[in-house]
């Protein structure tokens, strides 16, 4: 099945529009070939990041890009030093996140994270943490993957999590592991589903480095 730039385009606005979380008068979407432009304004990084998601798991979507920009209201600007310590409260009380091993910068309300974690799951959940903090813009997410062993059957690991994957097509997935490195080929059906088989290969252990050359197809139902 074919999808029209204009049909993408009706979909994503409707699916923006269905979003209880989301205020969506600023935002305009752009479509090209299947390639998704987000601009305008929004309240808050977390409505930037729900916007993005929004827009990827509508049919037809190959790839999203978020030119989003947040323009905080009034009552939700804070001192760069109050972030600051709600950023690292945050983080604190978060069990998945080895806070002690991160450091916390925050400038005109962007806070970049650094320091070096054993897992990627603790680099996205240290993200997760604190983007959806009052007056929080953006995040800069710096941390970096400690390099540690790669097990002998990481391959088969990583084939079995995308099994488990309610709603990821494995049979059409193939995976290689290079050291460090893992490299995907094949098709899957939907932007979204490309993301849930990145974020599968990248917690796996001892991967550091993902090589995307998934394609998306329609030859097949989509999500």
């Amino acid at each position: 099945m074919t999808y029209l730039d204009h049909d993408i385009q009706k979909d994503i606005v409707a699916e923006l529009e269905w979003e209880p979380s989301l205020r969506n008068d600023d935002i305009a979407v752009g479509v090209r070939e299947g390639v998704i432009t987000l601009g305008g304004f929004v309240d808050s990084f977390a409505d930037k990041s729900m916007a993005e998601r929004v827009a990827g798991r509508v049919k037809g979507v190959r790839a999203v890009a978020n030119e989003l920009e947040v323009k905080l209201p009034a009552g939700s600007k804070r001192a760069d030093t109050d972030i600051a310590r709600a950023v690292l409260g945050a983080l604190e009380w978060n069990v998945t996140v080895p806070h002690e091993k991160i450091r916390v910068k925050v400038e005109d309300g962007w806070v970049t994270l650094e320091g070096e974690v054993p897992w990627h799951s603790q680099r996205a959940a240290a993200e997760r943490a604190v983007r959806y903090l009052t007056g929080v813009r953006g995040v800069f997410n710096l941390i970096t993957i400690k390099v540690q062993a790669t097990p002998r059957d990481v391959k088969k690991r990583i084939k079995d999590a995308l099994h488990r994957g309610v709603e990821v097509d494995a049979e059409h997935i193939t995976v290689e592991v290079e050291g460090n490195k893992a490299v995907l080929s094949g098709t899957v059906r939907s932007f979204a589903e490309m993301k849930d088989v990145k974020r599968a290969a990248r917690n796996a252990p001892g991967i550091t480095e993902v090589v995307n050359l998934l394609g998306i197809t329609s030859a097949y139902a989509a999500v």
